[in-house]
């Protein structure tokens, strides 16, 4: 397996593939809203790395204070996503690209690096367990059980930012906040969108489209945040499916 890799510039990242929907010819709206939103973000140190050629592998990451997400700290890198699926898988490319991270965050004299995490796995977060192997411990919860990991040089830690822990909204219906950093979203939120259409679940989708609005979010926040009946339910994007399960496990809201 190739351990070459590939870093987006504004310069390539019209012709460079995004890695998690890689497609060739056909246009797909999550693909342009994720290259839009990267065209303003590279300018602030984000940072999107890839194996070379058509396979998924990549890490993406930025300086916390820039990073969309409800986490504070100082002089901190955080990670968005690390994700090896398909052929590279086991081959040691998912260690090159956190590796990668941790150095770049070294040499840029970081005070560490930070990800979400959460007491138990969820499917649309990078694993944290491989994230401990590297050194990085729990350093702040919330009471729903998502966690902040972080690897510190200095002693220092971040923190989820006061808003994050409140876990909670005024309003009861399904309210789904997302944001366009990830090529997935668009798609989802329509196919969602027309789910409750059809089956008369009242939806609120908002859309968070500014660095303010996604450090002030009432939950943990990677892209995606899911509240029902007031609460906050999950980070995972859902499909039809899984919102069904979420309903019926909670109950009607009275909405």
């Amino acid at each position: 397996m190739s351990m070459e890799f590939v870093t987006l510039t504004p310069e390539n990242l019209e012709s460079e593939h995004l890695c998690c929907i890689i497609r060739t010819k056909k246009a797909h709206p999550g693909v342009e809203a994720k290259r839009r939103w990267l065209a303003a973000r590279l300018a602030e140190g984000h940072v999107l790395r890839k194996i070379n050629g058509k396979e998924c592998a990549f890490i993406e990451y930025a300086p916390l204070e820039t990073a969309w997400t409800p986490v504070v700290g100082e002089n901190y890198l955080y990670i968005y996503c690390l994700w090896v699926t398909g052929s590279p898988k086991g081959s040691g490319v998912g260690r090159a690209l956190m590796e990668g991270c941790i150095a770049d965050a070294r040499e840029k004299g970081k005070s560490g690096v930070c990800m979400l995490g959460a007491k138990k796995q969820k499917a649309w977060l990078s694993d944290q367990g491989f994230a401990r192997k590297f050194g990085f411990e729990t350093v702040d919860e919330t009471p729903g059980g998502y966690e902040l990991l972080a690897l510190s040089f200095d002693g220092s830690k971040p923190a989820f930012a006061p808003a994050a822990k409140r876990e909670a909204i005024d309003d009861p219906c399904l309210t789904v906040f997302y944001d366009d950093q990830c090529p997935f979203i668009l798609q989802r939120v329509e196919v969602l969108r027309k789910h409750c259409e059809e089956k008369g679940i009242r939806l609120s989708l908002v859309h968070v489209d500014t660095l303010e609005k996604a450090k002030g979010m009432p939950c943990p926040f990677n892209n995606w945040a899911v509240f029902y009946g007031g609460s906050f339910r999950t980070v995972n994007q859902l499909d039809p499916a899984a919102l069904d399960r979420l309903l019926r496990q909670n109950g009607p809201t009275g909405a």
